[in-house]
């Protein structure tokens, strides 16, 4: 183990040893166990004779913060124990993050899974082709070796935007080229490029509401001003939306979290007003995949004829969240600036993982694992949608979704506080739910459950069911 301690400027070298140690022994920073350095060789980096290493170590072992064991070395003692907390930092209040951070909450969505995990956004990690998945790993590792220790383009994966493009071409008649395509350390990465490259701090960005958290978190920490416009059953009311707002973000083909499409009518809607507004829309097509009842509307990009619309995609909900990796489709005037943030942000994702998900794609293994797990969530969900209209229909009414990992209810009797009340029982008894409300951050709050079929096996979803019909009743 590198042992680093500074003797600059100190005279009492043997004490000065013994103190350093010690301190890292009760900091924790040494752990019982730990193998110190022999006398010799710490002597030796350090720049001292031996014998003051020795005088060093023979305190703290007559102190019983060390033990010798003859053949094996120095070691922490087994017998102490290092303080609960690490000394605070010695500089504690000299710095002063930004304000806007004490507003800002880390998800606690995703810490652990219960015994029945109905956490929306997530797929489930045991239909992910793992042995497919090793293999092109490995086949991209023999295959790169002359380029592994290169830096790539900001951009991304040259095959992988070009399978990209392709692939949102067939899939989602997006006429793109790869040129225009940069690849994101996922979906949220791609929302910081887009706020950095189109919206200067102190200008107005406008979001769903309800609406997914960490945009909001992030286009307030970039310095923006964010408004909330109401849903309805169309999808983003564009009537309520301020004029002055330089960025509009969507989830036009499956609204998070209520599930709704947004209509034609109101795409055409959006697009007439951010050209008039000089605006911009992010389109997030997160899930759009998995559509179960109807045919999929056009994107909005699609329907786009100003460049006006920054299409955004992820790989999160399709393979694995773990993988951290989406992409971004930008109007050719926009995509040098957002190269340029990919650049500053870190440089590029992954080139390892992006290869072999170019491989993935290009020889159909991405399109065929899309269809199986489609119809592991279509039976899924149709299942939740039997129990909860036979069993719930008194108290949950559905909200029409026709696409995506996860089914809205809104409560027919039950107030927030009632709700609140049944999570918690459901909790108690082993179910993972989400709230309707914690989505809300300026639109009056509405009761109701999010029930997520990635995660959860349909084997397990009868059980669930009974489980929280024991707290409703």
């Amino acid at each position: 183990m590198e042992l680093h301690i500074s003797l600059v400027g100190r005279k009492n070298l043997s004490s000065e040893i013994y103190r350093q140690i010690r301190r890292a022994i009760a900091d924790g920073r040494l752990r019982p166990g730990d193998c110190l350095p022999a006398s010799r060789d710490l002597a030796r980096s350090l720049q001292v004779s031996r014998t003051t290493v020795t005088v060093a170590y023979d305190r703290l072992a007559g102190e019983g913060f060390l033990t010798s064991r003859i053949g094996a070395g120095t070691y922490v003692s087994d017998n102490f124990a290092p303080a609960s907390q690490s000394r605070k930092n010695r500089s504690d209040g000299a710095l002063r993050a930004r304000s806007v951070w004490d507003s800002i909450q880390l998800s606690h969505a995703f810490d652990k899974p219960a015994e029945f995990d109905f956490r929306t956004g997530l797929p489930d990690a045991t239909l992910f082709p793992h042995e497919t998945w090793r293999r092109l790993l490995n086949r991209e590792l023999r295959t790169s070796v002359a380029t592994a220790g290169i830096y790539d383009d900001s951009g991304g994966h040259r095959g992988l935007r070009k399978a990209i493009a392709r692939h949102i071409g067939i899939s989602r008649g997006l006429q793109v080229s790869a040129d225009d395509v940069t690849i994101t350390s996922g979906a949220q990465q791609a929302l910081d490029l887009i706020a950095r490259a189109l919206v200067a701090p102190g200008e107005h960005v406008a979001l769903e509401d309800p609406g997914y958290a960490p945009p909001r978190f992030l286009f307030r920490s970039l310095g923006a001003h964010v408004h909330g416009v109401p849903v309805d059953e169309e999808g983003i009311v564009v009537d309520a939306i301020p004029r002055d707002v330089r960025l509009v973000y969507v989830t036009p083909s499956h609204q998070y979290p209520l599930g709704v499409t947004m209509s034609l009518s109101r795409r055409l809607a959006l697009l007439a007003w951010a050209e008039r507004n000089n605006a911009a829309i992010i389109e997030d097509d997160y899930d759009s995949e998995f559509r179960f009842d109807e045919r999929p509307l056009e994107p909005l990009q699609t329907l786009d004829t100003a460049g006006r619309v920054v299409y955004v995609g992820s790989f999160s909900k399709t393979l694995l969240p773990t993988l951290r990796l989406g992409f971004l489709v930008t109007p050719t005037c926009c995509t040098p600036a957002v190269h340029k943030a990919k650049y500053v942000a870190d440089w590029h994702s992954s080139t390892l993982a992006q290869g072999a998900l170019a491989r993935f794609i290009d020889d159909g293994g991405f399109a065929r694992h899309v269809r199986k797990v489609g119809r592991a969530y279509a039976e899924r969900r149709a299942l939740i949608t039997r129990i909860l209209t036979r069993d719930f229909a008194a108290e949950l009414a559905i909200l029409p979704s026709f696409a995506g990992l996860h089914l809205t209810t809104v409560t027919r009797t039950a107030s927030l506080e009632r709700m609140d009340q049944l999570f918690t029982c459901a909790a108690a008894r082993g179910m993972q739910l989400q709230r309707l409300a914690k989505f809300y951050f300026e639109q009056p709050k509405r009761a109701g459950l999010l029930f997520g079929y990635g995660a959860i096996s349909t084997a397990q979803i009868q059980d669930a069911f009974v489980a929280l019909r024991s707290c409703f009743d």
